[in-house]
Parts: structure tokens; C-alpha cells; sequence
């Protein structure tokens, strides 16, 4: 790897042995990557970000300043994640054992579940993300919602618990806005600021003309 395509990361930043960052990723000041995490190229980790142990970051990601990903977490290729964001990893956590004699270990265990945000997706800042759930390619999630369940792809949720308010371009403009959390059941649109065109079918959205990759 080229000293262009080498990563750059900062001096304050803690990255631990056996982390993996791919070219040209920034890590920017008072990150900590735990062991094991795994960073894709062309990525940006902003400040005072956590990666836990065994994290997984795809490519041409973005995470924003105090961005918390433990263990567990998977965010795909081209994801953006807003400050603030925090992921959870344990449905019913506890501090300690039920006799309250020890520590319950920080590590991964029988607990643990998944989470993967999957590509395209973005994440509004101050939001927290609950675990064993997935947020489907190119959803979006607004600002400080609480997320408890799946997002289908390219739905936008808000609020506390977040609730489906519209169905949104990969461009991020709404292309069917709807209450109540149900979508449209048969349908076709196309974005007016790009001009992307979709197709609803039984809530399920099917891309009409996807961009292909240069």
C-alpha cells in the first residue's frame, strides 16, 4: 500500500492490535477500535467514535463524532451514521450475576445479539439503535428516534419507538409519504429530484432503473 492509499489516522486515536483498516480511511481523534474490529477503505470514523471488539465496517462508510458500535454490530457498504448514534448489543443487560457477587463479564456471551445495517442505509444523529434487528439497504432513520424493530428497505422511520412515515429514494428524497405506518400496497413512482423510479408491491419496494456501479 502506497503512502497515498495508506490510512490516516490520528494521534490520539486508540486502535489496538489486530484491528484492520482499509486504504485511505480517516480515524479521526479520540476513537478507540477494539481488537478484532474490521474497517473497509475510503471510510471516515469521526472523533471520540467507539468500534468494539469484532466490529465489522464496510467500505465508503461515514460514522460521525461519538458514535457508538460494540460488539455485534455489522454496517454495510455506504453507510451513514449520524452523531451521537448509539447501538445496543443486549436485549435484557445486566450489571451483575444474580447473587450480586461479580461483575458480569463486558464480553460477548450466550446475550449477545446482531445487528447489521445494511448498505446505503443512513442513520439521523442521536439515534438509538436497538439490537437483533436489521435496517434495511437505503432506509432511513430520523434524528433521535429509537429503533426496537427491522426497517424495510428504503423506508424512513421516526420517533420513540420509530414508526414508517414514508418510503424514500437511495437519493434520500421521499417518494411516497403515507400515515399511520402503512404503505402504499400497489404502486410505481419515480423521485422528482433524480428521477429513480420504484415500484410498491404488498409494502415491499423493487428499484424500476437502479444506477449501475461505474
Amino acid at each position: 500500500m502506497t503512502d497515498s492509499e495508506s490510512p490516516r489516522i490520528h494521534p490520539t486515536a486508540e486502535v489496538e492490535e489486530g484491528v484492520e483498516i482499509g486504504a485511505r480511511t480517516s480515524v479521526w481523534a479520540d476513537v478507540h477500535a477494539r481488537r478484532g474490529a474490521r474497517v473497509g477503505h475510503d471510510c471516515i470514523i469521526g472523533e471520540k467514535t467507539y468500534l468494539g471488539p469484532d466490529a465489522l465496517i464496510g467500505d465508503l462508510v461515514k460514522l460521525n463524532a461519538m458514535v457508538y458500535v460494540p460488539t455485534g454490530v455489522t454496517i454495510e457498504d455506504g453507510v451513514m451514521i449520524g452523531a451521537g448514534t448509539i447501538f445496543t448489543n443486549d436485549r435484557y443487560p445486566r450489571g451483575t450475576n444474580t447473587a450480586l457477587t461479580e461483575l458480569r463479564d463486558s464480553g460477548p456471551d450466550e446475550h449477545t445479539l446482531e445487528t447489521r445495517v445494511e448498505a446505503g442505509a443512513s442513520v439521523g444523529a442521536g439515534a438509538t439503535i436497538g439490537c437483533g434487528i436489521v435496517l434495511g439497504r437505503w432506509s432511513m432513520v430520523g434524528m433521535g428516534s429509537v429503533v426496537t424493530r427491522d426497517v424495510p428497505p428504503f423506508h424512513l422511520v421516526v420517533g420513540s419507538p420509530a414508526r414508517a412515515i414514508a418510503i424514500v429514494c437511495r437519493c434520500g428524497e421521499p417518494v411516497w409519504r403515507f400515515p399511520h405506518a402503512d404503505a402504499p400496497r400497489d404502486a410505481e413512482g419515480r423521485c422528482a429530484v433524480c428521477g429513480l423510479a420504484y415500484r410498491v408491491e404488498k409494502g415491499e419496494v423493487t428499484e424500476l432503473d437502479p444506477p449501475s456501479p461505474a
